[in-house]
């Protein structure tokens, strides 16, 4: 079980951060992050990351770069699990190839293989399509929801796209910006696989983008008694 107890990070510059914090690449600035009640200080093996680059390894072949989390298994069992990897995602032709042969979308396929391969307890994932044009973003959704019914690791998505966090999440946290801070949580209580045109799918999106209308909200002040916001004070449905 992840736990997060107040965490937060502030990077000399003064940005703040949460993400690299629970997968344990940087030191929390306060708090801490728990897995199964052990404090996460550094990079965990039960604890994968997908970045909106794939950050492929160039000189590792695309059945290499899905390896490269299991180099501790048997050399019979690693071959297997990335080959099976490799066919969940379409790729299994590629294994022998070299990430610069792939398209944008086909290294984003990796890059996902290669997280789940080592079957993590969390998968943390930075607008991991942002990048992809939207045919491509909804088909590599697709794919990711399909490896992750296998085990069902919790899922931590960072995005921006309102539409994507109703396909993959369960909860939706709409943060307030600069320094985040949890606005709402919004339950996204829909069957799977979910029907982007649904009436349900609607009143969700209603709901996060009225909550994202509000978070940003700045008070404008009227008179010397009272203040008004400048956005969203209408906007439920």
């Amino acid at each position: 079980m992840l736990a997060l107890e107040r965490v937060g990070k502030t990077y000399p510059n003064g940005v703040h951060a949460l993400l690299r914090a629970i997968s344990g690449l940087d030191t929390p600035s306060q708090g801490r992050v728990l897995l199964d009640g052990e404090p996460v200080m550094a990079p965990h093996e039960k604890i994968g990351v997908i970045f909106q680059e794939p950050r492929l390894l160039p000189w590792l072949s695309v059945a290499g770069n899905v390896g490269f989390g299991l180099e501790d298994r048997p050399k019979t069992e690693r071959h297997a699990r990335v080959a099976e990897a490799l066919a969940r995602v379409g790729l299994s032709e590629k294994a022998g190839g070299w990430p610069r042969e792939l398209s944008g979308g086909q290294a984003q396929r990796v890059a996902i293989a290669r997280a789940l391969v080592p079957r993590p307890q969390v998968l943390l994932l930075d607008e991991p399509f942002s990048a992809l044009d939207a045919f491509t973003r909804v088909d590599l959704q697709d794919h990711l929801l399909d490896l992750w019914t296998d085990l069902r690791p919790t899922l931590i998505l960072v995005t921006h796209d309102v539409d994507e966090a109703i396909v993959l999440a369960d909860r939706i946290m709409v943060m307030r910006p600069r320094p985040g801070r949890i606005f709402e949580e919004i339950e996204a209580d829909l069957p799977r696989p979910r029907d982007r045109q649904s009436a349900a799918f609607d009143h969700v999106k209603r709901r996060v983008l009225a909550a994202l209308d509000r978070s940003l909200a700045r008070p404008v002040r009227v008179d010397d008694s009272e203040t008004k916001t400048s956005a969203g004070a209408a906007l439920w449905w």
